[in-house]
């Protein structure tokens, strides 16, 4: 930065050095002045440029934004419709409601042709088959994509021999025809009759039969911030 230091002017070889006044330096302290508030004045004028030049991508960017919520929005709306025409042909199958089958080929079927179903081997004069009944019952209604169903042992003498059914309750849980879950009685429920439908329930999302919404995966909307910082994604640290 320039200094209004007066400039130094020499008298002669012997004199001694003389000084011009400050007062003299006036003028070029002026155009110093001035030339300052040109440049600052093309900072400002830079800066307002910049200034809206951010507005305008921001703006921009909101836009971009509000597409991709489009976009989404249509996506969950193809994706609920799936879901419903799903739900549609599950309840059609008899899905959503606990059936109770005379025929033991039936059960042999169901247990090939379905993902998951859990069969229930009872005798109708057992009390305790009817407590299980209950939970069933109230599970089908719930679980849709789980097909329940029941049958007399009387009914099913095959698959009581095949299966070694011999303590009832015999609550036997299939995925893709393969037997994952047996459950004999209610020692594994506490012993009682007042188990919950609910410690039926995760069990039965344990083994995988029922599906667990929680552990569902879902996927998320993955936007920019307007800072240009990713956030939603599966793996940030933002939660919504």
């Amino acid at each position: 930065m320039a200094d209004a230091t007066p400039t130094s002017t020499t008298a002669g070889a012997s004199a001694g050095a003389t000084f011009e006044e400050p007062s003299t330096t006036v003028g070029s302290d002026n155009k110093i002045q001035s030339s300052r508030l040109v440049h600052d004045e093309t900072i400002d004028q830079e800066e307002g440029d910049e200034k809206e030049l951010d507005d305008d991508e921001l703006f921009e960017e909101l836009e971009n934004d509000d597409y991709g919520m489009s976009s989404f929005r249509e996506q969950r709306i193809e994706e609920l419709k799936e879901e419903v025409e799903k739900r549609r042909l599950m309840m059609e199958y008899d899905h959503g409601s606990y059936k109770d089958i005379t025929n033991e080929k039936e059960v042999m079927d169901i247990t090939t042709k379905t993902k998951h179903c859990v069969v229930h081997f009872y005798h109708s004069d057992f009390r305790r088959c009817m407590i299980v009944d209950k939970h069933l019952e109230t599970l089908a209604k719930k679980n849709i994509k789980t097909k329940f169903v029941k049958i007399k042992v009387e009914n099913a003498p095959f698959l009581v021999e095949k299966l070694q059914v011999k303590v009832l309750p015999c609550v036997i849980a299939f995925t893709d025809g393969i037997a994952v879950d047996r459950l004999i009685g209610f020692e594994e429920l506490g012993n009682t009759d007042n188990f919950s439908t609910a410690m039926l329930e995760l069990r039965y999302k344990t083994v995988g039969v029922i599906e667990d919404e929680s552990k569902k995966d879902t996927r998320k909307l993955k936007k920019k911030s307007i800072f240009g910082n990713d956030y939603g994604s599966d793996d940030g640290t933002d939660d919504e």
